[in-house]
C-alpha cells in the first residue's frame, strides 16, 4: 500500500509539473523555451506504465492537467457565453478534456506499444507521429498545437513555413523526447547521458539557424506600400444591447461609431482601404430584411463612395439557403463586388450540425447559431484610389486557424490576408484573444503573406511576413490601427507547395509502420494456426481474457458493425446517389463499420493476454500480471457455440469460477490442454451449433485472410488502375491532375479512388461471408459430419470472387469504357 500511495504521488507530481510548464508556456513571453522541456515528466511516468491501461490513464490525467492549466480561460469564456456561470464552464471543459485534448491519449497508447515491439527510439517516432497526426485528422475544437507556443521567438518561429505549426509541435516532441530519454541514460555514464541531450538541444538551434537565414535574405523591391485602417470600436455584447435599446437603435451607434473612425482613417490618416471587424455591421448587407435595413445599406454605399476608398466589412450574407456570417468588399462608384462566407463555423454557437439539430437542442441551447458555411478560400481584387489591385485573403475569425485556407489562398495569388474577428466573448480571459492572435500570425508565416487583423475589442494589429506585429492595440479599447504593409509577390514556401504534409507524413509512418508490425508477425500467426490439435502449443496464443460484460458489450458492437455493413450494402443497391457519392460512404462506412469496429477492437485489446500451456499449468500473462492454473483445478472446457465477438472457449475451475478466452483458434489451446494432462473439450448436447463451431474451428486462416493483404493491398491494386483510367479520361493524361491543381489535389483523389475500393472490398467480403457462414450453418443441419470441408470449399470460392472476380469486373469494364 505504501509502494502504491509513493508511485500515485509520483505520477501526480510529474504531472501536476508538466501542467505548470505548459500554463507558464501558453502564456508566452520569455517562458516559450519550456516547450522543449514542458512533457519531460509525463514522459517520464509513461516510461514506468507497467501496462497499457496504466499509460492511457496517465494520459488522461495529463490531458485534465493541460487543459486546465492552459486553458482554463476557455472554460470561463464558455460558461459566460452560454450564460451558465464560469465555474460550470470550466467544469465542463473539464470533464471534455480527453475530447478536447485527444492527442495525449494518442500519442502515450501508440508510444507505449511501440516501444514494447520496437524499442526507444521507434516509440518515440510513433509517438511524435500519432499525436501530430491526431490533430491533423480530427481538428481540434480550437486548432491549437504546442508549436503556437513558439510564436514568441521570432526566429524559431519562421520555421513554420517549412512544416507549419504542426512541424513546430513534431520537433518540440522531439526535444522533450530527448530530455527525457537523457534521464533515463543518465546512470550509464556521460556518453549514454549527452547523446540525446545534444539531440534535443540540436533541435532549437537548428530551427534558430533557419530563422537566421530567412531573416537575412533581402526580400526583394517593392512597391508602394498598402497602408489599412483597422476599425476596433470596442462595442461588444450585441445580444444584449439589442434587448436593452432595440435592435435599431443598436445598428445605429454601431455604424456612427465606425462611420467616425472610417473617416479619421481615411481623411486624416489617409488610409488606402478601411477593415471593419466580423458582424461589425450585425445584420444582412445588400439584402435587407426591411425598409430600415434597405436605408442603413445606402447610408454605407454614400460613406463608401464620399471617402473614395475600398471597404471590407465584417455583415451578414443570405440566399435561399440560410444566412452566412460573410465579409462584404465594398467599392466607390462601383458598391457591393462580393461576398466571403464564412468556412469554419464555431459548432453550436454558428450552428448545429445537421445529426443534432432539433427543437429540444434549440430549446436547451437558445444561443445556437443557425449560420451555413462558406465553401472555402476566395480571393478577391481590392482595387485602391491610386489604380493599383491588390489581390487578397479574406479569413473571417476561426478560419485563421486553418492553414489549408492561407495556403490555397496564397495558391490563388493573394498578396495578403485580411482577417476580421470577433473576440469579445474573451473579454474576461485576453489570454484566448492573445493565442488567437498568435495563431492567426502563423498564417503570415507558412505563407509570407502579410495580414491587417481587426477585431471589435482586441487585439487588432498589422502583420508582417515574418509574423511581427508591426502595429497592434490591446484588449478593451477603441482605437484606430493604421500601418504601411510592404505588399509583394511572396515567393512559394514550402507549406504552400505541398499544403500542411506533415500531419499526414506522420500518418503514413504510422500507417507504414503497422503494416511492417503485422507483416512481422504473420510467420509467428502462422505458427499459432498451424498447432496440431493434441500437441503442445509452439507459441504462446493471444487471447482476450474476457469477463461477462467486456465479452456482451465488444460481441455486441461486432454484431452492430457487421449489421451495418449489410445494412450499407443494401443502401447502396437502392439509393443512385450514394454509388456516385465518394464522401458520403466514407462517412457512412465510418459511422456504420469502423466507429463500432474499433471500439469492440478497443474491448478486446484492453483484456487481451498471452496464453500457454506450460509445467502443468494453463497460463495467462498480460505485461507484467500473470495467472498460473493447474491444470488438475480445470474442471471442464467448453468451445463458444457463437464466434462472438471472435471464436474462444470457456474454462471453468473446480472452484466454479469461469474464464472466457478469446482466441483465433480455441482448438488448438484445448487440445494441448487435454495433450498436457488437462480435461478434453465438453461436448455439448446441441449438435447443430456443435457441428457448425467444429466446421469454423477445422478452417484454419489463409494468408490471403490477412487483413493487410484483403483490406489494404487488394484495394491498391484496384484503385490505381481505375484511378489511371480516370486521370487521363478527366484530365487527358497520367499526372492531368497534378499539373492541372498541384500535388495535394492529386493526392487526395487518388486517396478518396482508394477509400472507395476499400469500402467496395469490405463491403464484398461482408457479403461473401455471410454466404459462407449460411451455407456452413445449412451443411452442420443437413450433413453435420462433412461441415468442416464444405466450410473449406466455400471459402476458396470466397476467395476467388474477391481476388478474381473483383480485378475481372474491373478490366471488363475498363475495357468496355
Amino acid at each position: 500500500m505504501i509502494l502504491f500511495s509513493n508511485t500515485t504521488a509520483r505520477v501526480a507530481g510529474a504531472i501536476l509539473a508538466s501542467a505548470a510548464m505548459a500554463a507558464l508556456y501558453a502564456r508566452g513571453g520569455a517562458a516559450w523555451p519550456l516547450g522543449f522541456v514542458l512533457l519531460v515528466p509525463w514522459l517520464r511516468t509513461l516510461d514506468t506504465s507497467p501496462t497499457l491501461r496504466a499509460s492511457l490513464l496517465r494520459a488522461c490525467l495529463m490531458s485534465l492537467a493541460f487543459t486546465a492549466a492552459a486553458f482554463a480561460w476557455f472554460g470561463i469564456a464558455l460558461g459566460l457565453y452560454a450564460q451558465v456561470g464560469a465555474a460550470t464552464g470550466v467544469a465542463l471543459l473539464l470533464l471534455a478534456a480527453p475530447l478536447f485534448q485527444p492527442q495525449f491519449l494518442v500519442f502515450a497508447v501508440v508510444r507505449h506499444l511501440a516501444r514494447r515491439r520496437h524499442g526507444t527510439i521507434v516509440g518515440a517516432l510513433a509517438g511524435v507521429a500519432a499525436w501530430v497526426a491526431t490533430e491533423w485528422l480530427l481538428p481540434k475544437l480550437l486548432g491549437d498545437t504546442l508549436g503556437y507556443g513558439l510564436y514568441p521567438s521570432r526566429l524559431l518561429r519562421q520555421g513554420a513555413d517549412v512544416g507549419g505549426s504542426a512541424g513546430l509541435t513534431a520537433l518540440l516532441l522531439l526535444a522533450n523526447e530527448g530530455v527525457a530519454l537523457a534521464l533515463v541514460n543518465r546512470a550509464g555514464g556521460v556518453r549514454a547521458f549527452a547523446r540525446p541531450l545534444a539531440l534535443a538541444a540540436s533541435l532549437p538551434m537548428l530551427l534558430a539557424g533557419y530563422g537566421l537565414a530567412v531573416l537575412s535574405v533581402d526580400p526583394g523591391p517593392a512597391g508602394k506600400p498598402l497602408r489599412v485602417g483597422l476599425i476596433q470600436s470596442n462595442i461588444v455584447a450585441y445580444e444584449r444591447q439589442r434587448e436593452e435599446k432595440g435592435t435599431h437603435a443598436v445598428v445605429r451607434e454601431v455604424l456612427d461609431a465606425h462611420f467616425a473612425m472610417s473617416y479619421d482613417a481615411v481623411v486624416r490618416q489617409h488610409a488606402d482601404a478601411v477593415l471593419w471587424p466580423e458582424t461589425a455591421y450585425p445584420t444582412t448587407f445588400g439584402h435587407p430584411k426591411s425598409e430600415a435595413g434597405a436605408d442603413f445599406d445606402r447610408e454605407i454605399l454614400d460613406i463608401v463612395n464620399a471617402a473614395g476608398v475600398p471597404f471590407v466589412i465584417g455583415t451578414y450574407d443570405r440566399d435561399s439557403a440560410g444566412e452566412y456570417n460573410a465579409a462584404a468588399f465594398v467599392q466607390p462608384g462601383s458598391g457591393l463586388t462580393g461576398f466571403y462566407r464564412k468556412t469554419r463555423l464555431f459548432p453550436l454557437t454558428e450552428y448545429v450540425p445537421a445529426w443534432l439539430d432539433g427543437p429540444r437542442v434549440r430549446r436547451a441551447l437558445p444561443w445556437s447559431g443557425n449560420w451555413r458555411a462558406g465553401n472555402g478560400a476566395r480571393v478577391f481584387p481590392l482595387r485602391l484610389g491610386d489604380g493599383r489591385e491588390i489581390p487578397v485573403l479574406p479569413l473571417i475569425c476561426l478560419d485563421d486557424v486553418d492553414s489549408a485556407l492561407a495556403i490555397d489562398g496564397a495558391r490563388l495569388g493573394a498578396q495578403a490576408i485580411l482577417t476580421m474577428s470577433n473576440d469579445s466573448w474573451f473579454s474576461a480571459s485576453p489570454l484566448g484573444a492573445q493565442l488567437h492572435q498568435a495563431a492567426a500570425a502563423f498564417r503570415s508565416i507558412e505563407t509570407r503573406l502579410p495580414q491587417f487583423r481587426v477585431t471589435t475589442n482586441g487585439y487588432s494589429a498589422a502583420i508582417d511576413a515574418t509574423g511581427r506585429v508591426l502595429a497592434g492595440t490591446r484588449m478593451g479599447e477603441r482605437t484606430l490601427v493604421i500601418a504601411d504593409v510592404q505588399v509583394r509577390a511572396p515567393g512559394r514556401t514550402l507549406m504552400v507547395i505541398w499544403g500542411d504534409w506533415v500531419g499526414p507524413a506522420a500518418g503514413a509512418f504510422l500507417a507504414t509502420l503497422a503494416a511492417w508490425s503485422a507483416l512481422a508477425s504473420l510467420p509467428h500467426r502462422a505458427a499459432q494456426a498451424q498447432a496440431p490439435a493434441g500437441h503442445a502449443l509452439p507459441a504462446p496464443l493471444d487471447a482476450a481474457v474476457l469477463p461477462p460484460a467486456a465479452r456482451l458489450g465488444s460481441g455486441l458492437l461486432r454484431v452492430i458493425a457487421r449489421g451495418g455493413l449489410l445494412w450499407m450494402c443494401v443502401a447502396l443497391l437502392l439509393d443512385d446517389a450514394l454509388r456516385t457519392n465518394t464522401l458520403a460512404q466514407v462517412r457512412m462506412f465510418a459511422a456504420c463499420f469502423l466507429a463500432p469496429e474499433a471500439a469492440s477492437w478497443c474491448v478486446l485489446f484492453l483484456f487481451s493476454a498471452k496464453a500457454s500451456v506450460a509445467n502443468g499449468s494453463l497460463v495467462l500473462t498480460h505485461d507484467a500480471r500473470r495467472i498460473a492454473f493447474a491444470l488438475g483445478d480445470i474442471a471442464a472446457v467448453r468451445l463458444w457455440r457463437l464466434p462472438v465477438p471472435r471464436p474462444g472457449m470457456t474454462v471453468q475451475l473446480a472452484s466454479g469460477r469461469r474464464y472466457a478466452l478469446a482466441l483465433d483458434d480455441p482448438g488448438a489451446l484445448a487440445g494441448a490442454l487435454a495433450a498436457a494432462g488437462g480435461p478434453t473439450v465438453e461436448r455439448r448436447p446441441r449438435a447443430l451449433m456443435q457441428a457448425y463451431a467444429q466446421a469454423g474451428l477445422a478452417s484454419h486462416r489463409s494468408r490471403l485472410d490477412h487483413p493487410l493483404v484483403k483490406f489494404v493491398l487488394l484495394p491498391l491494386a484496384l484503385a490505381i488502375p481505375a484511378f489511371h483510367l480516370h486521370q487521363h479520361i478527366a484530365y487527358g493524361g497520367a499526372f492531368g491532375e497534378f499539373y492541372s491543381f498541384g500535388l495535394k489535389a492529386y493526392l487526395t483523389a487518388f486517396a478518396l479512388w482508394w477509400a472507395a475500393w476499400s469500402i467496395g472490398v469490405v463491403l464484398s467480403e461482408a457479403l461473401l461471408r455471410a454466404a459462407v457462414e449460411t451455407g456452413t450453418l445449412l451443411a452442420a443441419w443437413l450433413r453435420p459430419a462433412r461441415a468442416g470441408a464444405i466450410r473449406y470449399r466455400l471459402k476458396r470460392a470466397s476467395h476467388a470472387a474477391l481476388f478474381l472476380g473483383l480485378p475481372a469486373w474491373l478490366m471488363v469494364t475498363i475495357f468496355r469504357t
